[in-house]
């Protein structure tokens, strides 16, 4: 099988060519105007016929997008308060004792009677008494005034309504909480939209991105302007960021921070794609401490891991490493090996046994088993039992992405065929041997070729993955540079029978005597027939002679 050529790792955007060539002068747009979704949901929300008090969108918390849909909401007409920081103290009037009496100070929700008011969801949803007088008010329901102080505590207190609607912006977590904490979540009380955070990417809508890119930057860096080559940079880093080609990410927040870092590497007013480049490795390599450490492992040995020569019943799969507190998650290969011996059947796998593999990883294990099963045909169990691991981890494994690897190096324990070690492989596998996607991609690939690279490439290594996974890749440049070079290879498959040939040398199943499943049932028969002609009185001469 051939490998996919350099254009394929990489998104090109070439069918863009007439749109980037005068993406310069495309007018800009604002966020909100690539946001169908969000202004429909706010125009019935602020009109007439819309009973409901309450609407939750999911986002961040971000101030500068909840300023952003209350300019929505003052553009259709209503009064807007907005909720700057997470004190939820200050959502509710507060008192104090003076000379004079009594001080009141309004709160946002009084603030925002015969409005809208936008606030975080962490404010709104601090605790369950906050939410629950929130909704007493909305509700139509009237609240006394709280003392700022607890020695202040006064019983002359006058109560307060207020007639408003809350938007409530959040992460999706905190949503969740929401949900289980009150029933009218799902309710008429409530209506619910998202911040879509992506953009899909069609033959006909690019200028509308171009168009948003140039918002950005006509609001945040007034003094720049991107030519072409910068252009093109940022589509490509945006979908390495959504890890998907067709599509872009709609986030200011990654715009304005890779514009920004760019705009320091420029000498004129113009950024290119160089200046982008510079950024995004500088960014890596500020956060590359961890990666680092991890191939230093490797390297010194502490770690064991190869890329050259053939071992059987061993290959190196692709894990994706996040750690609490890490800003990024990074690819490592993973040495998954298996042997085999005398038993009824049974695939071990030992991470599920010692409670380091979740429930996922035990499904992709059961999944492979039954493949394997189904494609040897015996009409006995396998005479051999198998346990398979995952070499020098010390943590939880998870998901079905090694479940494919985990294939090879059965097969290849149980046929006796070597598989070979400059190859990593990843990928699920149902029970039909059909390959499917995996997650992670651009970190895996990248994780096995900086191993690669410091062990020494010999122009023979590469990935395995799914075939459907090729519209997900966006590699970084020097990996791109490899493949181009033919120093580095990724190879797409969609069965297992298009696996073994390349890992094992051999087919996997077909009508040649040296496929993978006929040389393992002639292991499995002259396996029988050496245990059926051996008597009880040679397996124990046998066994005492091994032990002297």
């Amino acid at each position: 099988m051939n490998p996919v050529s350099w254009q394929d790792v990489c998104p090109q955007y070439e069918v863009f060519n007439t749109t980037l060539d005068r993406a310069a002068d495309i007018p800009p747009l604002s966020f909100e105007q690539l946001q169908p979704r969000l202004l429909s949901t706010l125009e019935f929300f602020c009109s007439e016929h819309c009973l409901s008090k309450v609407l939750v969108i999911k986002d961040g918390d971000n101030f500068e997008y909840r300023q952003m849909i209350a300019d929505i909401v003052n553009r259709l007409g209503k009064k807007t308060v907005v909720s700057v920081d997470s004190d939820a103290g200050l959502l509710f009037d507060r008192y104090q004792k003076t000379d004079d009496g009594l001080e009141y100070a309004t709160g946002l929700i009084h603030q925002a009677d015969q409005g809208v008011l936008v606030a975080a969801a962490q404010t709104a949803l601090s605790s369950l008494n906050v939410w629950n007088d929130v909704k007493t008010l909305l509700l139509g329901g009237a609240l006394t005034a709280r003392p700022l102080s607890k020695n202040q505590v006064s019983t002359a207190v006058s109560t307060y309504r207020a007639d408003c609607k809350l938007i409530i912006v959040g992460e999706r977590d905190q949503l969740a909480e929401l949900d289980y904490a009150d029933s009218d979540f799902r309710s008429g009380f409530m209506q619910y939209t998202e911040i879509e955070q992506d953009f899909k990417l069609t033959s006909s809508n690019l200028e509308q991105f171009i168009g948003f890119i140039n918002g950005v930057t006509t609001k945040h860096f007034p003094d720049i302007t991107l030519d072409r080559s910068a252009y093109l940079r940022l589509l490509q880093a945006g979908a390495r960021l959504t890890e998907d080609k067709q599509y872009l990410p709609l986030s200011i927040e990654w715009l304005t921070a890779l514009l920004g870092e760019a705009s320091q590497y420029r000498t004129q007013a113009t950024i290119t794609a160089e200046h982008i480049e510079t950024a995004i490795c500088a960014k890596k390599q500020r956060e590359s401490y961890l990666p680092q450490r991890a191939i230093e492992d490797i390297l010194e040995g502490q770690v064991v891991i190869e890329t050259k020569g053939k071992q059987v019943g061993q290959v190196n799969g692709l894990t994706v490493i996040e750690i609490p507190g890490h800003p990024i998650s990074y690819g490592e290969p993973a040495r998954i090996s298996c042997v085999v011996h005398f038993g009824d059947g049974d695939v071990s796998d030992v991470e599920r046994k010692v409670e380091l593999g979740g429930n996922i990883h035990a499904k992709g294990m059961m999944i492979m088993q039954a493949f394997v099963s189904a494609e040897l045909n015996l009409d006995a169990p396998l005479p051999y039992s198998a346990s398979i691991v995952f070499e020098q981890s010390y943590c939880e494994v998870d998901g079905d992405s090694a479940s494919l690897a985990e294939l090879c190096s059965l097969v290849s324990a149980l046929s006796g065929y070597p598989i070979d070690q400059q190859i990593a492989v990843t990928g699920a596998v149902d029970q039909f041997g059909r390959v499917q996607a995996v997650g992670g991609l651009n970190e895996k690939v990248e994780g096995f070729y900086n191993v690669c690279k410091h062990q020494g490439l010999s122009g023979k290594q590469g990935v395995i993955l799914p075939k459907t996974n090729i519209q997900h890749l966006a590699l970084s440049t020097e990996v791109v540079t490899s493949i181009q070079k033919g120093e580095f290879h990724i190879w797409p498959v969609s069965h297992v029978d298009e696996v073994t040939p390349l890992l094992l040398g051999k087919p996997f199943n077909n009508e040649e005597d040296a496929c993978v499943i006929n040389k393992i049932a002639e292991r499995i028969d002259q396996f029988e027939k050496h245990h059926h002609s051996e008597s009880w009185f040679d397996k124990i001469k046998a066994l005492l002679s091994r032990d002297s």
